[in-house]
Formats: C-alpha cells, structure tokens, sequence
C-alpha cells in the first residue's frame, strides 16, 4: 500500500492530507483543532489526524509533499524588492528575519515539526516540493471525473506565477501558460477588499456579498468600471492583465493600495471596518465584480483555445468566487465545469499529495465516484457516542437520544418550520471552507426575517450578507436557473420567474437594509437582493443524513430548501468537535443542536440565558 501526506502551512490556512492508493482517507485544516482561523502555523494537529485515521505511521509514507517551492517564492520576494529599491525597505526589513530563520530552511521546519507527533528515521524521509500552482491545479484535476481537462488556476500568488493555464490527460498535468507577479487577478480583487474596509485573505466572501448592492445601471458605477480597466490595469484578449504599479503597495508595502492615489479616482476615502457601507461602497464592489467576471471569462475562452478540451477543471483562491463561476457556466464555453471545493491553500496539501502520487511514482487513476473522489468533502473527524457522552457529562448538558433517525428528522423539521435554528452536526467535518450539512447551522428558507436573526443574533456578522440554500438535488430546477449538480456551494444563480416576488425590486433610493429585508419570494431569507442565490444541491447518495431532513421538512412545508450556513460565529472556524458545537450553541440565539442522534433544547440547559458564561469572543474576521 502507498501513502502520502500532503501539507500547507506557514502562509495562511494551513492543512494536511493523506492518499492511500490514490483514496483521500482524510484532510483537514489546522484552524479546526486549534481554533485559530486562517491559522499559518505548523499543522501538527491535522498531520496527526490524517495519521490515525489511515493508520500509518511516518516512517510507512511513500513520501511527505509540501504545497509549494519556497527557495522560488524568496528568490520572487527578493528580485521584487531589488526592483522596486529603495521603496519597500520597511517592508524588506520586517519580511527578512522570518524569511532567513524559518522558510529558507523549511525541510528542517517540517521535520522539526514532524518530530513533534512521532519518531522517524530522517535519512529515509522523502519530502517533495512540487510548485503552488500545479499543487493547485492537481488538486482539481485529479479528483475530478475528467481524464482530458483545460485546468485554470487564479490565485493571489505562488512562488511566481499568480494564473495558470495547464492542460491535464490521463497522469499528466503540462502547464501551457502562466501570469506572473505582481499581475494578479486575485490580488486585484483583494485590493479592492482592502480598501472597501474588509480583510484581505478572508474578507473577500464579503466583498462578493456587497456587489449585488450596487447599480449596474448608475453612471458611477460605469464609471468606476472604466477607471478600474483604464488606469488600474490593462485587460489583454487572453485573460492577462497588467497592473500599474503606481497604484499598488502590495508587492513591497505594508498595505495593498496607495490609499491617496485612490481616493483621487474613486471620490472617497479607504473605508473603515466601522464605517457605514454608502451607496458608492456597493458601487465600486458591483463594478470590480464585473471586471473580475469578464477576466475569468477571457482566461477561460484561451484555456479552452489552447486545449480544445471540452472540460474545465478550477482551482485557486479566485475559484470561491461563486459569481464569477456561475457566469462562467452560463457562458457555455465548456461542457462540463468541475470546481475543487477547497480551492484555496488548504486545498494546496491535497494537491501536493495528488500531483506526487501520480506525475511522480505514476500510480494508477481511481475511478471517480459519484462525480468525483472528494466523498463530498467529508473528509475531517466524526465521533461516537462516547465521546459525545463525555462531552454531555463535562457540561452537564440535557439532551434526549433518538436512534431511529427517520423519526428524529421528522421532530427537527416541525421545529424549523415553526422558526427555530438547528446547531446540525453529522458525521465527519467537511474539509473547505463550506459546510455542506455536517457542521451547520439550518433554518428555514422561506422565513422573511430569518436572514436577519441569524446575521445578527447567530453568527454576529454583518446583516448585509446572504445564507445559501441547500437543496434536494432532485427539485433543485423548481427553484433555481441551474442545470447542473451544486454539491459544494460554488456557483450563483437566480432563482425561478414563478417564485420570485417581482414587487421587491433594487431601488437605491430605499436603504441597503430597506432593500435587504424586502420578502423577495418563495424562499426570501436564501435570496440575494438581485435575486441570485448560492446554491447546494444535496444528493441522497452522498449525505443522506442531510437529505432525509430537508425531504421531512418538503413533507411538511411543501418546499425542499433550507437555508444552510456554517456552523461558527464571526471570527471563529466551523466547529470541530461536539464541545466546539455545544459551546458555540450556547453563545448564541440557537434553539436546537443536534449531535448525530442526540438532540439537544436550549430551554432545557443549565445556564441556558447566560451567553457570556460560555467564553465566545467575536473577533473581527
């Protein structure tokens, strides 16, 4: 038997995961054990998960695969400096000393931090550093159901490159073209997060939420489209852009734009976190929507060009962003369009392990199951009912076990329907950045005031942002413009004609809350102001758990959509173990949680009216 481990680490959403004969056994981020979102440190913890779940030991992997190359990343770090001296010695000042004492000397790093989960012989441990985008790319590839696939990958940067278009067939993955620093197409779109007054990394979900805010109509945000493609950047036929550097900060600075250099072409200043979001806001992140769009539209129609491959695999940062996705399958340029759903760095660790497994000891292709061989993602922990228990007995929770599961869905979907929000924990967590109904929160859909509790009263977030809906696979058409399969919440779309309430329309002379709280429709608490909708569709075969309780609640209401948002609160990873659920479900307005088959009422807690007891602290995410 063959194993190899894969990691990320040291930049941002560290991760591991485990092949064995080809088959993901497990992945996880480190976020999840550590409770550190984003976290960039050793991923110690997920290693070791991924370790007793396939049963291996260090000493019995094939190989251990890290992300990226980081003697090409220093070699980019220092030519950029070099051309941009003397700008960028503060910068070059604080970067260095981390650089020299720990990345330049990662194979020890990593050792070091292996030695910290078991022992092994050093000599015999093979550690492999294919480059960031093909790790990217493998990672789409090759859990795909594809054997012949244009693959693109947009990102922010890796060692050089920041987009790549590769072609993959059979075990092969030959990367065709490639973008370099610092033209990127996801540090574009991060700039503009920055400067909107969200954090960049992890912000950009929120920058995407604000766009449908805005008025493609209004002559300023047409205005803000040409300032973006004429001063900004320079958009070429194949999808490349370049950027001008006099606007950026990123490539040496401290900050990623020149906050004085915008404000003179857009009409205000950077925006605050704190600040109130102003019509201009919602503008400007519609127009750099609609830039980023078109640019993916581009690199699509180059990489299908240059392939004449009727599939598209994607990867990369930019891959989450589920607007341009869904422009991309309305283009019709591919056939078939496969996304990996953890298409970020953690992704990265998956990718590594894959792009070794088979372009380097040339193992045999699996077999995709059910579309693919991501097991839907549920790739992270579970947990039995004795390790439940002892979690009941620390917290001297009250709860009521239902073994018959069928019976227990029917009780959860009643309490939806009458309002309430379920804690739902299943199985093995999810591994992304999507809970896809193992670790989340359901409500129900078609309640108008239900998006507003749960921003404010559930994740304490920004009432602004929308909830996704998951769906039976089987009704998805009744309620959606999509014809394709959804299982990992990556592409937008609108919502039928004949559930859409056409009374509730954009007017920006209404508030953005006034324009939120609009019912607009069937299912208004899943539908965007512009009448859009991030959609899972959830198959039968792939979580059946999940799928049984939205057809009990169709049995109930008719309709077989609820609305599904992930189980955390604002700064805080999705849940991992059931003490991260019961503490998160006592920290918030949650009526139920529901731990595999135990049920647990917020009425029937100890300290149940004492949120502050249970220690949650909303940080700014």
């Amino acid at each position: 038997m063959s194993a190899i481990l894969g990691i990320s680490a040291f930049y941002h959403d560290s991760a591991a995961a485990i092949l064995v004969d080809g088959k993901i056994i497990a992945a996880a981020q480190e976020e999840r054990f550590t409770r550190k979102k984003h976290t960039a440190e050793f991923p110690k913890n997920a290693i070791q998960y991924c370790l007793e779940t396939s049963g291996f030991s260090l000493d019995e992997l094939e190989a251990i695969v890290f992300y990226d190359k980081p003697l090409l990343k220093f070699e980019r770090i220092l030519e950029t400096y070099y051309a941009f001296a003397p700008k960028g010695l503060l910068s070059f000042l604080k970067s260095m000393p981390i650089w020299i004492r720990e990345k330049l000397f990662l194979k020890k790093l990593i050792k070091d931090g292996l030695a910290e989960i078991g022992k092994f012989e050093k000599k015999k441990l093979k550690i492999l550093f294919p480059e960031h985008h093909l790790s990217h790319a493998a990672s789409a590839f090759f859990t795909s159901p594809f054997v012949d696939a244009a693959i693109l990958t947009i990102d922010g940067v890796g060692e050089w490159a920041t987009a790549t278009i590769s072609h993959g067939k059979g075990n092969e993955i030959k990367i065709l073209k490639e973008m370099k620093f610092p033209h990127s197409l996801g540090l574009l779109y991060s700039s503009f997060t920055y400067y909107l007054g969200f954090t960049v990394n992890s912000g950009e979900y929120k920058l995407m939420g604000l766009a449908p805010y805005g008025n493609i109509e209004a002559q300023r945000t047409q205005d803000f489209i040409r300032i973006i493609e004429q001063k900004l950047i320079k958009i070429f036929e194949d999808g490349s852009i370049w950027l001008d550097k006099e606007y950026f900060n990123f490539a040496t600075g401290l900050t990623m734009v020149k906050n004085g250099k915008w404000e003179e072409l857009f009409g205000f200043p950077k925006r605050a976190e704190s600040d109130n979001l102003l019509q201009a806001h919602c503008d400007l992140a519609l127009a750099i929507q609609k830039v980023t769009g078109d640019i993916v539209l581009k690199m699509a129609k180059t990489a299908f060009s240059l392939t004449g491959s009727s599939n598209l695999c994607l990867a990369g940062g930019v891959a989450l962003n589920c607007v341009s996705n869904g422009m991309l399958k309305n283009s019709e340029i591919f056939k078939n369009i496969y996304i990996q759903p953890a298409s970020g760095d953690a992704g990265g660790a998956l990718g590594a392990a894959l792009a070794v497994n088979y372009m380097y000891f040339n193992h045999p292709r699996l077999e995709p199951i059910e579309g693919d061989i991501m097991e839907g993602t549920y790739l992270g922990p579970d947990f039995s009912d004795k390790e439940i228990l002892r979690m009941c007995n620390a917290f001297k929770s009250k709860f009521k076990k239902v073994d018959d599961f069928d019976k227990l869905s029917a009780e959860i979907a009643d309490l939806i329907a009458a309002g309430n929000v379920i804690g739902w924990f299943q199985g093995r967590m999810e591994f992304g950045p999507r809970a896809l109904g193992n670790r989340s929160i359901i409500a129900d859909a078609r309640n108008e005031f239900m998006q507003k509790k749960l921003n404010l009263s559930i994740k304490y977030r920004e009432g602004f942002r929308p909830f996704a809906p998951a769906v039976l696979e089987e009704d998805c058409h009744q309620y959606f413009d999509l014809e394709t399969k959804s299982p990992y919440m990556l592409f937008v779309t609108q919502i039928k004609e004949s559930i859409k309430n056409l009374q509730a329309t954009l007017t920006i002379e209404s508030s953005m809350m006034g324009r939120l709280y609009q019912k607009r429709g069937l299912i208004p608490a899943v539908t965007h102001v512009d009448f859009s909708a991030r959609v899972q569709t959830v198959s039968k075969a792939t979580n059946p758990r999940f799928w049984t309780l939205i057809q009990k609640f169709k049995e109930k209401t008719g309709v077989g959509v609820v609305i599904n948002t992930s189980f955390n609160v604002r700064g805080e990873p999705i849940v991992c173990t059931p003490k991260d659920a019961f503490q998160c479900f006592m920290a918030t307005d949650m009526d139920c949680l529901v731990i595999n088959n135990f049920v647990f009422m917020k009425k029937d807690q100890p300290f149940w009216d004492q949120k502050d007891k249970w220690g949650f602290k909303f940080d700014k995410d």
